[in-house]
């Protein structure tokens, strides 16, 4: 698959020749003429790479740039000004407001061929080093701005291992580090007031949490309690917070933590307002098998009031509904494991 660049340039010329120039380089060209037009198409194909001008119509560069930036399905996109402006003060503007890289107009065909390949072997090595892997926050310090020494976040990180039932952090606490899950599992939950849990949660090996307290500088919510025999990674809140505010990587790639947290809560919330037992306790066990590590079988060794604590339901209606789906062979039950056997119906159920 050919790698997606967006050409935002108002001048047909510069434009039409520009494109050409990355055709030709084998690079799958989509252009607009104006920069609310570009906003529209980055929104809609979420290319690999954005060159834009900065003085045009309707909305200039940097608008264009802020806009996206706010956006995160957009704010990770490689940015690249092309623009016949060589003042610094403009050069310092574009850069601050996150932009990656600048070239002036009249521009060589290299100079441009060279800026947009630095920046996409830049971007895809962060994207590979930043998944399920607890080098990520380091090599973003290592890739971009971030921390002086690289020295100084290893020293901050720190293992901590907790056995099965063992709380991590209680709610009401306030944050002093991001947890890395490094292996394990973790649930999160609330109390209410009749000291009944909801798990908000359950994580798997590979994922950050607690940092949303951080971010906002509050106490925890709620609790974390680990599943089994489980070992964290402790990154200090002040590297955390360093790295926050000096690499837009770093930045943007927890935007989007965030906003699929907000988007996946209020998907439970609307579940638990409007799908029955059944269907509530059929995504919960989707969802947990998911969050096993690719092998055949997939055992889900979950708790019943611990399954109960996520369908947001009494454990004696869990355990009827899972009778249920054992007649109708949707699942196989093996003591305290469920085994899925038929995935799609379970999907289909209401």
């Amino acid at each position: 698959m050919k790698t997606s660049l967006l050409l935002i340039e108002d001048d047909e010329i510069i434009r039409e020749n520009t494109a050409e120039i990355l055709e030709l380089s084998n690079y799958e060209v989509t252009t607009a003429s104006n920069g609310k037009q570009g906003i529209e198409v980055a929104k809609r194909i979420q290319p690999d790479l954005i060159v834009c001008d900065i003085m045009m119509p309707e909305m200039d560069g940097y608008q264009v740039l802020n806009d996206l930036s706010k956006n995160p399905q957009t704010s990770t996109i490689p940015f690249i000004f092309l623009t016949a402006k060589t003042e610094k003060n403009e050069v310092r503007k574009g850069m601050a407001l996150g932009a990656d890289d600048y070239i002036t107009k009249p521009f060589d065909e290299d100079e441009l061929l060279e800026a947009i390949k630095g920046r996409l072997k830049r971007s895809n090595t962060i994207k590979e080093r930043i998944a399920k892997d607890i080098n990520g926050l380091s090599n973003f310090a290592e890739n971009g701005n971030g921390l002086a020494g690289l020295e100084e976040l290893n020293l901050s990180k720190q293992v901590k291992a907790y056995k099965k039932k063992e709380t991590i952090y209680f709610e009401g606490d306030y944050p002093n580090v991001l947890y890395f899950l490094k292996s394990g599992k973790v649930k999160t939950f609330r109390l209410h007031d009749d000291a009944k849990e909801y798990i908000t949660g359950v994580l798997t090996e590979g994922e950050y949490f607690g940092y949303l307290p951080i971010l906002e500088r509050r106490s925890y919510d709620e609790c974390a309690v680990a599943l089994k025999e489980t070992e964290v990674y402790k990154i200090s809140k002040k590297d955390f917070l360093n790295l926050i505010q000096t690499n837009r990587d770093v930045a943007a790639n927890f935007i989007k933590l965030i906003s699929n947290n907000l988007i996946e809560r209020e998907q439970k919330l609307l579940s638990l307002a409007y799908d029955s037992v059944r269907k509530r306790t059929a995504n919960a066990l989707l969802d947990l098998e998911s969050k096993i590590e690719d092998g055949k079988p997939k055992y889900i060794d979950v708790l019943r009031s611990d399954l109960a604590s996520m369908v947001g339901t009494a454990s004696e209606s869990v355990i009827r509904t899972l009778s249920d789906f054992k007649e109708e062979h949707l699942i196989e039950i093996h003591g305290k494991e469920i085994l899925i056997k038929n995935r799609t119906g379970l999907m289909r159920v209401w």
